[in-house]
């Protein structure tokens, strides 16, 4: 059996317990994440002008560039994953989980190029390569001070249009060669 002085004791050691709770999450840094996946705040004028870029070239596939409905963060490099980054998705009605297209800013064009030239170097490196299916095709662009990632993989994709994403982003910006 319990006694006042025991009950008294837990009451004690659980407010202690509770307060310094408060005490250690007022001291710690905050992060915060959008409450929905989509961009939640306006775009960049680089990233809008990528984007725009990204809707004219799905649209000479017939399809359409939507804000995803699900979060999405591709394996990227160092220097990729400390860029501001938006993740657009193209529409595969056939394959929801797919058609994912991220874009990342940099503040001038050689840290663009050398930021997409160390993701190439990545996804082909042993860390890099073990994230992605066996069969997965790299599209890496820079287009002005933006690189545009997508990943295709047949296999691994329900809809036949996913092929039709990849074809359409080559037609953005620069060419980034992806190391064999």
């Amino acid at each position: 059996m319990i006694g006042r002085r025991h009950i008294g004791l837990i009451a004690v050691a659980a407010a202690l317990a509770i307060a310094g709770c408060g005490i250690g999450a007022a001291q710690s840094p905050r992060t915060t994440f959008a409450p929905t996946p989509g961009p939640d705040t306006a775009l960049s004028p680089a990233i809008a002008q990528t984007r725009a870029g990204i809707v004219a070239a799905l649209g000479s596939v017939n399809l359409i560039l939507d804000d995803p409905r699900v979060p999405f963060r591709p394996a990227e490099s160092p220097t990729l994953s400390r860029a501001p980054r938006t993740v657009f998705q193209a529409v595969l009605p056939d394959d929801p989980a797919h058609g994912f297209i991220s874009v990342y800013e940099f503040p001038t064009l050689p840290d663009a190029e050398a930021a997409a030239e160390e993701q190439a170097a990545y996804v082909t490196s042993g860390p890099g390569r073990v994230q992605f299916p066996p069969d997965a095709q790299f599209i890496i662009r820079r287009v002005g001070t933006t690189v545009v990632f997508h990943v295709f993989s047949r296999g691994s994709s329900g809809d036949p249009r996913g092929a039709d994403v990849a074809v359409a982003l080559q037609s953005l910006g620069d060419p980034i060669a992806i190391p064999r």
